[in-house]
């Protein structure tokens, strides 16, 4: 009997822990597509939230800095300069382990500049650390790159 009650404790254990696994990997899905979805609008106004304040950003080899530094100086200028930003084929894999996260993104995507209606297409990868922060996901670093197809 003692064997059954500690059974029946621990599968409800795992159980309860996977769900909350399950949801806190739904949230740190949420919160990677909030910043994608942003970028596709082309409007990126309120995605500080999404970052931590002391967050850093890596793009192609170069560390922006602080997402702020990033936003006021390289991604919000940037897309003032295009006239559609949209993704493709998005794949993200998410681990959670306490209150941190590490996902890995994986996708293509087009750009089509205001200027000359040139199209920019490029196969990306973004890998993501998250931390989970008064019971929000938020990025603590982030590290995208990208190539022609």
């Amino acid at each position: 009997m003692k064997y059954l009650v500690m059974s029946i404790f621990v599968f409800a254990y795992a159980l309860t822990y996977g769900q909350n696994v399950a949801g806190d990997k739904e949230a740190v899905v949420k919160t990677l597509d909030a910043y994608k979805k942003a970028l596709e609008r082309l409007d990126v106004k309120g995605t500080e939230k999404l970052f931590t304040e002391s967050s850093v950003v890596i793009e192609s080899g170069s560390v922006e800095g602080t997402y702020q530094e990033y936003l006021a100086h390289h991604i919000g200028p940037e897309l003032d300069d295009f006239k559609s930003f949209q993704f493709e084929n998005y794949k993200v894999d998410v681990n959670v382990t306490g209150k941190y996260a590490f996902a890995m993104e994986t996708y293509l995507y087009t750009i089509v500049l205001k200027k000359d209606d040139k199209e920019v297409k490029r196969k990306g990868v973004a890998t993501s650390f998250l931390m989970k922060e008064n019971g929000t996901w938020k990025i603590v670093n982030m590290h995208n790159s990208s190539r022609k197809p």
